[in-house]
């Protein structure tokens, strides 16, 4: 089967869009044959014609056919417009920009290259159609944004609960650090109040002691340095955090507002809004009616 060098998905949509093109050339040239019937069965009707009413039916059947093939080709081009306007807010919706190369629609092996692909796709005889291609229409854009909105706001959602996590995580480390400390601390005090208590004893071997408290201080100065930065770690963490927390918040809030947008322009939204319309407008007109017939006081 011919391609066209798209992914699935791309090239589904291409076969349902010629699909709908191909009904519409279908319907126009039926009306084009039809504009030749009527002039047989209108006007042909006398076995000899002169020259100028010759003349005078192929004028009218030129002027009939001149309108079909020009209105058709206006549909076909406004057609074509609109398909790139919903592909464009599309891209738009997620700040993208595309670009188009005008010059490549009158490339003939392009041209052939799409002939092929249709005649391919429409044309063979024992083909079925495939059930996910054969669709009454096409999903509209604006609910695939928000299709798109809502996974983005299941993400940052996601995104979210990660972050509070996070903060749990560096808080608890936070609080494993400062108790480590406090800890430190306590067991030099007591080791200075020990060897406060044994100055005095002459069996006490000073050197050892000195040794030791000179080791722990060291140990303690390493451990405090390291829960210093540790901590100023952890606030910058946390911070952090707390930003990332407040911007996901407000991505969530300016989310929910695009989808309830969204809704407002929908069409069931319009309708809904337009009957309530004519539905106050006729209760006007009822109440007029009844103060007619309601007794002066």
């Amino acid at each position: 089967m011919a391609e066209l060098g798209l992914n699935e998905q791309h090239q589904n949509e291409v076969i349902n869009y010629m699909r709908f093109a191909r009904s519409k050339r279908g319907q126009r040239l039926k009306t084009v044959d039809s504009c030749f019937q009527d002039l047989k069965e209108s006007r042909l009707v006398e076995d000899t014609y002169t020259i100028d009413e010759v003349t005078d039916i192929l004028d009218g059947l030129q002027t009939v056919v001149h309108s079909e093939v020009e209105s058709e080709l206006i549909n076909t081009a406004y057609t074509n417009v609109l398909l790139l306007r919903q592909i464009f807010f599309q891209a738009e919706k997620w700040y993208l920009k595309l670009q188009t190369d005008i010059s490549e629609l009158e490339n003939r092996d392009l041209l052939e290259q799409v002939a092929e692909f249709e005649k391919s796709e429409f044309t063979s005889s024992n083909k079925k159609p495939n059930p996910e291609l054969v669709k009454p229409k096409l999903t509209p854009l604006h609910e695939g944004a928000s299709e798109l909105l809502n996974k983005e706001i299941a993400r940052l959602q996601e995104e979210n609960e990660k972050l509070k996590t996070r903060l749990k995580t560096i808080e608890g480390h936070a609080t494993s650090a400062l108790d480590e400390k406090s800890k430190l601390e306590k067991a030099l005090r007591e080791l200075q109040i020990a060897q406060g208590d044994q100055k005095f004893n002459p069996t006490q071997d000073i050197s050892e002691l000195e040794n030791t408290m000179a080791d722990l201080k060291c140990k303690l100065e390493k451990t405090l340095q390291d829960s210093t930065a540790s901590q100023k770690s952890l606030e910058e963490n946390l911070v952090t955090t707390k930003h990332d927390l407040l911007k996901v918040q407000d991505q969530l809030a300016m989310a929910e507002k695009e989808l309830e947008k969204k809704f407002q322009q929908t069409t069931a939204y319009r309708n809904m809004k337009e009957i309530l319309s004519k539905k106050n407008e006729q209760i006007k007109e009822l109440r007029k009616k009844l103060s007619k017939y309601e007794p002066d006081d």
